[in-house]
């Protein structure tokens, strides 16, 4: 199996497909004993394989679309304390550039930013070419939610570490060099 990023045509142009794509959080409250788990439902990106073989990319992320299942939580997610939503309404991966390793594996290049905070990190990741043309690209890292000014811990309760996990599937747009 050869990496399929390796085999896209210059000048191809992808579009995210929201509903076969996720992403989603896990982070430990109450001092590390209870799991918190969220989705995020509305999601949107593209991607492009440029004439000089870089990959780019960006998702833009809706932060008040979280959802962990439980209102007030969601509520709280989304104020101040946390995401604040309402100042800050998107989250962005913007990919810069991909290394191939291995058969389907990647190193994406990225700037994440949350909050108006933007870092740049690589993102191990793996890339599948799926039965209908499309790309699936899978992540996951831990990140420091402080680092994205994501406070909102109370007594400690809540550790810095959170894990992020998404899965992409890019779908080629119509037209010359899909």
């Amino acid at each position: 199996m050869t990496n399929p990023i390796d085999h896209a045509a210059p000048g191809s142009t992808w579009a995210l497909d929201p509903k076969r794509s996720t992403l989603a959080f896990k982070a430990k409250s109450f001092w590390g004993a209870l799991p918190v788990k969220g989705t995020f439902g509305t999601v949107d990106g593209d991607g492009s394989v440029t004439a000089e073989r870089t990959v780019t990319g960006r998702l833009r992320v809706d932060a008040a679309s979280l959802s962990t299942g439980m209102g007030k939580r969601d509520e709280h997610l989304r104020s101040p304390d946390f995401f604040d939503v309402e100042k800050y309404p998107e989250i962005t991966v913007e990919v810069h550039g991909a290394t191939p390793r291995g058969a389907d594996g990647l190193d994406l290049d990225a700037t994440v930013t949350v909050k108006g905070t933007a870092r740049r990190l690589t993102l191990p990741a793996t890339a599948r070419l799926l039965d209908d043309g499309a790309v699936r690209i899978a992540t996951s890292a831990t990140i420091d939610r402080e680092d994205y000014g994501v406070d909102g811990n109370l007594v400690g309760m809540i550790p810095k570490s959170t894990r992020i996990d998404g899965e992409a599937v890019f779908a080629p747009r119509g037209g010359a060099g899909s």
